[in-house]
């Protein structure tokens, strides 16, 4: 159901997308919450318990030093994060954004999911803070492989290579986020872009929040498109408390219809 609030509000961004050449989507796990994957602390979400069953905290399981460790214990999480991801698949709000990314001149999403979600629904200029599950390297000789069925997998895998431990291309806890695709974030910020949107984020991290209040000293639009509250919900210019998929389909199908497409 669409509050008068938000068709207004709506009816406003279809406006502003009329003369939008650039924008940026910041996506969390909220929009994957359609497609069956749960909101969650952990690698991309799954875990809202404290202590697993082996009796450590879920960030201690998938965490750099216990797979150094105890492999076998972080693999067992990682791989049920995996069986997940793979039951599922990407849902309308994902769709949508790869189908405004064809039609707007400068299009950018970057996402802390590791679903790989927007890779499937079509969306090319992508940048996985948090990497991707369905990518693995090998921790010796570095060669890397691909990974979709995560329920027929040993535990822990090995290099088809070398024999040697591989790992998803993941941030783990006690990791620090960087690498090329966090300098070509900054590229794309240093350029701008006219209307920034944080689609199922809280925004808790510094690197996330970060492009909103770029957005908004520069004179630029903000949205937000979550159910809760979070930590950039005082400081957008419109916000929309509705489901991620509910609220692009409506913007982009009104959109779609005011520009004849």
């Amino acid at each position: 159901m669409i509050h008068e609030t938000d068709n207004s509000t709506i009816d406003t961004l279809v406006r502003i997308l009329g003369k939008t050449r650039s924008i940026l989507f910041i996506t969390g796990a909220g929009i994957s919450a359609e497609s069956g994957i749960p909101t969650y602390r952990g690698i991309g979400g799954l875990y809202n318990v404290d202590t697993t069953e082996d009796g450590v905290a879920i960030e201690e399981a998938l965490s750099a030093s216990m797979l150094a460790e105890n492999p076998e214990l972080t693999w067992k999480y990682l791989a049920q994060i995996g069986i997940a991801v793979q039951c599922a698949r990407h849902n309308r709000a994902h769709e949508v954004i790869a189908e405004m990314e064809s039609r707007f001149h400068r299009v950018w999403t970057l996402t802390q999911n590791v679903d790989g979600f927007h890779r499937t629904a079509g969306s090319k200029n992508l940048i996985e803070a948090h990497g991707n599950m369905h990518s693995l390297s090998c921790t010796k000789c570095k060669y890397k492989e691909s990974l979709d069925k995560f329920d027929a997998i040993a535990i822990p895998p090995r290099c088809s290579r070398c024999g040697a431990l591989v790992r998803p291309d993941v941030v783990l806890f006690g990791e620090l986020i960087n690498g090329p695709g966090i300098e070509h974030l900054q590229s794309e910020l240093e350029k701008g872009f006219d209307i920034v949107f944080s689609i199922g984020t809280t925004s808790v991290f510094p690197y996330i929040q970060a492009p909103i209040y770029m957005a908004k000293s520069g004179g630029n639009v903000t949205v937000e498109i979550n159910p809760s509250e979070t930590t950039v919900s005082h400081v957008v210019d419109y916000r929309l408390a509705m489901p991620a998929g509910a609220a692009l389909d409506e913007i982009w199908r009104r959109y779609q219809a005011a520009n004849n497409s």
